[in-house]
């Protein structure tokens, strides 16, 4: 059998790709605040792009359960419906 859940959390992978920016970026100590603030902005754009192939709208997410493989998958956006 398979099927499919669907998650929400509008605030969840925003604040984990701040947090996870954020730890990169402190282990580099040519920045200063301002350099790093532009830079921090601008991964997190980037990655949240990214996360976007599996979370639609930045908050939905879709895993696949299959209970004979015993297996779960995410599921790519596009393929939610």
């Amino acid at each position: 059998m398979k099927f499919r859940v669907q998650m929400k959390d509008p605030d969840t992978l925003h604040d984990a790709i701040e947090e996870s920016v954020g730890k990169d970026l402190a282990s580099i100590e040519a920045l200063d605040d301002d350099d790093r603030e532009v830079l921090a902005e601008r991964r997190c754009e980037a990655v949240q792009a990214l996360a976007g192939k599996w979370f639609r709208y930045g908050e939905y997410l879709t895993v696949e359960i299959d209970t004979d493989a015993k297996t779960c998958v995410v599921v790519e956006a596009g393929n939610c419906e």
